[in-house]
């Protein structure tokens, strides 16, 4: 096995699988194939490391997978998770799909912006290079990096012209009342927390501060709780989404939360318990070291991590008093058969 193979060979079967689909002979330094003209893959060393290896990641998982925002992948995660959620509840799951964008760098909280940017009703798209240059010129960050969830919200506004509510002291109290309703009404919110090996929420004090986008919810209702006006869907039995005249529900009758979100590492959604999500966002206090020895330059604000994410929340209100917002849906119903 010569080095560049057992380089290769340290990441995950799609991942490998998805560069040598580029046409990269190791070993050779022939050039991709014609119709894929792609100068920047010669064959040279894997990268290991920057912004080099945040692009080999970006590329290869763009080849490995499938069409990103779709719905069918809400109903793919939903269809694996059915064995874990409680038999006694009726599900009600509010939904409004987001596109995928892999991230170069770190950029997670400007790339869940611009994931979030397409439920909020602009007449025109704004791009991800159009957010950084932004954020840079404001001096919100030095390298795509966001430790200050106000600077956040100003941004948003800015780019995106929707009212941004910034919460604070956690997704629990009160705030959980006013999160719930933001979502049943159709509205992502930008959620800081610490990220785990596989995307998910962990507790590591800040350490993996990361930022995603949550654009849906999955509510676990009590036996009689649910409205006759929900829709059950067609391939998931137990699972509903709500239809035109089906009002939220009561708070006492909800009995388990789950969070629908995206990151700017994987193009798949997530399905997070909101208890999770609440442990880690309540606990980012410190500055990564190993970040803080690194020689970069960060943008962070008086009083550090603490003061900028912890147990902070961005909700994301689209500006169209005078336009009704599209009606939140779960996955397609299926067809029958």
């Amino acid at each position: 096995m010569t080095n560049q193979e057992a380089i290769l060979h340290r990441y995950p079967a799609p991942l490998r699988q998805a560069a040598f689909g580029f046409g990269v002979r190791l070993g050779s330094s022939r050039l991709p194939h014609k119709s894929r003209p792609l100068a920047d893959w010669r064959c040279q060393p894997l990268p290991t490391y920057g912004l080099d290896k945040a692009k080999f990641f970006k590329a290869a998982l763009e080849r490995a997978a499938p069409a990103p925002g779709s719905r069918d992948d809400v109903r793919e995660l939903l269809s694996r998770r059915k064995s874990s959620f409680s038999g006694h509840c009726k599900w009600l799951l509010y939904n409004r799909a987001v596109p995928s964008l892999i991230q170069e760098g770190p950029q997670c909280g400007l790339v869940a912006l611009w994931m979030a940017g397409s439920l909020l009703s602009l007449s025109q798209d704004v791009s991800l290079e159009r957010i950084v240059q932004v954020a840079l010129e404001r001096g919100y960050t030095a390298q795509g990096e966001m430790f200050s969830a106000a600077d956040m919200a100003q941004l948003a506004e800015e780019l995106f012209q929707c009212r941004a509510e910034l919460l604070s002291g956690g997704l629990e109290g009160e705030n959980r009342g006013r999160i719930l309703h933001h979502l049943t009404a159709g509205c992502p919110f930008l959620l800081p927390y610490d990220e785990d090996s596989n995307h998910e929420p962990c507790r590591r004090r800040g350490y993996k501060a990361h930022w995603a986008v949550v654009s849906g919810l999955l509510l676990g209702l009590r036996g009689g709780a649910l409205s006759p006006a929900c829709q059950e869907d067609g391939e998931i039995a137990g699972l509903f989404r709500p239809g035109l005249a089906c009002p939220p529900p009561a708070p006492e009758d909800v009995l388990e939360i789950y969070l629908l979100s995206k990151q700017g590492k994987s193009w798949r959604p997530q399905l997070w318990s909101y208890r999770q999500a609440h442990e880690s966002n309540a606990q980012l206090t410190d500055f990564c070291p190993k970040r803080a020895g690194d020689g970069k330059a960060y943008v962070v604000p008086a009083g550090g991590v603490r003061a900028g994410l912890c147990g902070k929340t961005v909700l994301l209100h689209p500006r169209t008093a005078q336009r009704a917002l599209p009606q939140p849906a779960g996955p397609p119903p299926a067809p029958e058969r």
